[in-house]
């Protein structure tokens, strides 16, 4: 009788390939995290230019008196069939995503949906981006403090 032939990969070629796919993982790692901070930075950026432009909006119009009762000093605006509260002709440091809310409702964000994590203090929101290290990876929005101020709004990307 002949010999039968084996099927199959030796053991070494099977080493040969687990180092090659070794190091292309070890090449790819850094890229991939680098990737995963880009994307944190991007997000808190557009979440920074979403609550300015709701601000703005809103308070154009709060101006212009579109629906709604606002005043100078307060009142509500309805914006996209929501209600929102608004304080100083702004929209108000509420978290909340239901009518009548705050900014968040005003810049239709939703934190669950969005990856954010949000917490309110008096009139400050901070909104920040899971994943990255709190709190150097969020936006803060402080209600307008006086009528004719705008509210204060910064962004913090080292920590994403």
């Amino acid at each position: 009788m002949g010999r039968r032939k084996s099927s199959g990969f030796t053991l070494i070629e099977l080493v040969v390939v687990i180092a090659i796919v070794g190091i292309l993982a070890a090449t790819a790692l850094p890229r991939f995290i680098a990737m995963q901070t880009q994307a944190r930075v991007s997000k808190t950026q557009a979440m920074f230019g979403a609550i300015r432009s709701a601000s703005a909006i809103a308070h154009a119009g709060c101006i212009a008196n579109v629906g709604g009762t606002c005043t100078p000093t307060g009142g509500t605006l309805i914006m996209e069939g929501a209600t929102v509260n608004m304080a100083n002709g702004y929209p108000t440091a509420d978290a909340n995503t239901g009518s009548p809310g705050g900014i968040i409702l005003a810049a239709q964000i939703n934190p669950s949906a969005d990856g954010l994590t949000v917490s309110v203090s008096g009139p400050t929101l901070n909104m920040d981006v899971q994943g990255g290290t709190v709190p150097n990876c969020r936006v803060v929005y402080t209600q307008a403090v006086a009528v004719n101020t705008a509210p204060t709004i910064t962004l913090d990307v080292s920590g994403c």
